[in-house]
């Protein structure tokens, strides 16, 4: 009986000695982090590799202003001119030291906002999109909806703190990732710094320096937005790609300004370390045609944003994977305009992981006698 004693009791002290020696090597692993929420993903897919309290509902400052940069380039024209109003020059932080009355095209706005992160510009645009915040603020709350933002509320342009303007860090991960499919955007928040020019003042400029410090030393660097009030703390959406891996993370509520730089650094470091990237279909492979509405066609096609990547998280094998398509049998002709469509879903063992985006070739609004028959057969099969 004795002998059966001690063999339990060495049985035990093997099994929780392991459970502690386990446990300190998953410890050991995780990166050490400060920020209270953040989600590391593969950037194409949207595919998650590490996760915190995502879900959360955060402050998200200035990144705010991602969905504000995106909604303006899609609705005016580069040569659109933009006036300053008085709400505009009223606004608190306004680093590009506008005044009432100056006047700008539509890129160096945009562009200087996103640089210097000026709450000014981002109401400007709101103005000149919408007529007002409010009305602005509308038009961000369907665009998130659309995207799937599912805990997001705006009330301004800008990120200034109020207590109805929140998101967590997976919809702004989705707001991200949406964002830099727009090329001009992508362009703009890859710049360390850039001249912003006036219209009036004729001949007026700014030499703007990006607020995203990950630019001047994390290597491979490419976006996205800074982020920081008293009430959110540091806010990140930082985005790298190296050997054909682009990795997007985003971090909220980082006790420090410099702290969010740091730990975006950490979870990139983690993620380069731990990911590798298969190539998968092309964007062209992945078109479909899809029955469009209220337009000046009937039909349109759909293809991805961007080539399909594979994403091998610890040495994963690219042969699991497979590709799903999320697309609505009709579609209104402004739809096309608009942005997304569809998606692509990317399956892991037969498990959903992610999504790419799909965008359709704008159909004009309008009339033509196919169009209106697809009309009529959605409202008659209750499409």
């Amino acid at each position: 009986m004795e002998s059966i004693k001690q063999w339990l009791a060495g049985s035990m002290c093997f099994c929780l000695l392991s459970i502690i020696s386990f446990s300190g090597t998953a410890a050991a692993e995780s990166p050490a982090v400060l920020a209270q929420s953040y989600i590391l993903v593969e950037a194409s897919t949207g595919r998650v590799i590490l996760e915190k309290d995502a879900d959360v509902l955060k402050y998200p400052a200035s990144m705010t202003k991602m969905m504000t940069a995106v909604l303006a380039l899609e609705k005016l024209q580069p040569e659109t001119q933009i006036s300053i109003l008085d709400d505009a020059a009223n606004t608190e932080d306004c680093p590009l030291g506008f005044s009432q009355g100056d006047v700008f095209t539509r890129d160096e706005l945009v562009g200087g906002m996103l640089l210097v992160s000026d709450n000014g510009a981002a109401v400007a645009l709101a103005d000149r999109v919408d007529g007002s915040v409010p009305a602005f603020a509308k038009r961000m709350n369907e665009r998130a909806a659309v995207l799937g933002m599912k805990h997001t509320h705006f009330e301004n342009p800008n990120g200034l703190t109020v207590p109805t303007h929140y998101s967590t860090a997976r919809d702004m991960m989705i707001l991200a990732r949406y964002a830099m499919e727009n090329k001009t955007f992508r362009n703009m928040v890859a710049r360390k710094t850039a001249d912003v020019h006036w219209l009036s003042p004729a001949g007026k400029h700014l030499r703007a320096e990006n607020t995203n410090a990950l630019l001047e030393s994390y290597p491979g660097a490419i976006g996205v937005k800074t982020g920081w009030t008293g009430e959110s703390g540091g806010c990140l959406a930082a985005e790298a790609e190296r050997d054909g891996t682009d990795l997007l993370v985003v971090l909220m509520a980082s006790p420090t300004e410099g702290g969010r730089f740091t730990d975006a650094r950490t979870l990139l470091d983690y993620g380069f370390s731990h990911v590798k990237t298969a190539e998968g279909p092309k964007a062209d492979k992945t078109k479909h045609t899809i029955w469009v509405k209220d337009g000046t066609a009937c039909r349109t096609e759909v293809k991805a944003v961007q080539d399909i990547r594979y994403p091998l998280i610890h040495g994963e094998d690219a042969s699991h994977y497979s590709l799903t398509y999320d697309l609505p049998k009709v579609v209104s002709a402004k739809e096309t305009q608009d942005g997304i469509v569809g998606h692509i879903i990317v399956n892991y063992d037969g498990q959903p992981v992610g999504r790419v985006d799909m965008k359709a070739e704008p159909i004009e609004s309008g009339f033509s006698v196919t169009s209106w028959l697809v009309g009529t057969i959605t409202s008659l099969l209750g499409w």
